[in-house]
């Protein structure tokens, strides 16, 4: 995968488990977020497979490339609300452009995702009357508000105070752990990664390395333990089985 004359993967392998939390480690540059947007469909490879629950979407047509689509939910860096709307508005939109319901149905369904992250009072409100921990949370749930079979996180954790964190990544988990949700999580925050991930996939120049986050900081590669150093391992849950994949 290039864009002009800069490489961002080559012959990169991973896979990534059903219901299981997955953590994208790596450093600047390294592709962590162009990986998650290769499996949502968003930019194509110039060669190699993207395989997302057995269906090859670099081989899709648009219309069932929207039927992969609409079983992966995308929490974005910044949270890309649309700013014009309100927060009700951008919970509704998916649902309305897909007549998932009366205007009644979808003002249920949206007030209780929105009650599911803590946020009961902003649906009359515009993302840039929101906080940075606020607006990441209505950015969930507008990503969750189709139930998706997988969610790619792109760094919900950056720009986040402590306790806002803390009630991302606790959030994070309940999916995982309510709906069985598998977690694709593009980060940089060590401490987290510890806290949350089944498994992490490592991308370093050359190269991927995936297992578990106390296998991979215990390795005697510097090169791989190096990226763990300001943390240490917690407690890991079990996942299920392979829900996507990317290979040559």
């Amino acid at each position: 995968m290039a864009f002009d004359d800069r490489v961002v993967h080559r012959s990169l392998r991973c896979s990534f488990e059903r219901g299981r939390i997955s953590v994208i480690l790596g450093g600047s540059g390294s592709g962590k977020s162009t990986l998650l947007r290769l499996i949502g469909g968003l930019v194509r490879p110039d060669a190699g497979r993207i395989l997302v629950g057995g269906s090859d979407v670099t081989q899709l047509s648009d219309e069932r490339l929207f039927e992969v689509r609409s079983r992966i939910g995308m929490l974005f860096q910044h949270g890309a609300l649309l700013d014009s709307m309100t927060v009700f508005d951008n919970l509704a939109l998916p649902l309305r452009e897909r007549g998932l319901g009366s205007e009644i149905d979808i003002a249920s369904r949206v007030r209780e995702q929105l009650a599911s992250v803590g946020l009961d009072d902003v649906e009359a409100l515009l993302p840039g009357q929101l906080s940075g921990g606020m607006l990441r949370r209505a950015a969930l749930a507008r990503a969750m508000i189709l139930r998706p079979e997988i969610l790619l996180c792109d760094e919900p954790f950056s720009g986040l105070d402590p306790i806002s964190l803390r009630r991302i990544e606790a959030l994070l988990a309940g999916i995982n752990e309510r709906f069985g949700t598998t977690l694709l999580v593009v980060s940089h925050h060590i401490a987290s990664t510890f806290r949350l991930a089944d498994q992490v996939v490592l991308l370093l120049p050359g190269r991927s390395v995936s297992g578990p986050p106390g296998e991979l900081a215990a390795s005697a590669d510097r090169e791989v333990s190096g990226f763990f150093d300001e943390g240490s391992p917690l407690e890991y849950r079990r996942g299920l089985h392979e829900a996507a994949r990317v290979g040559p």
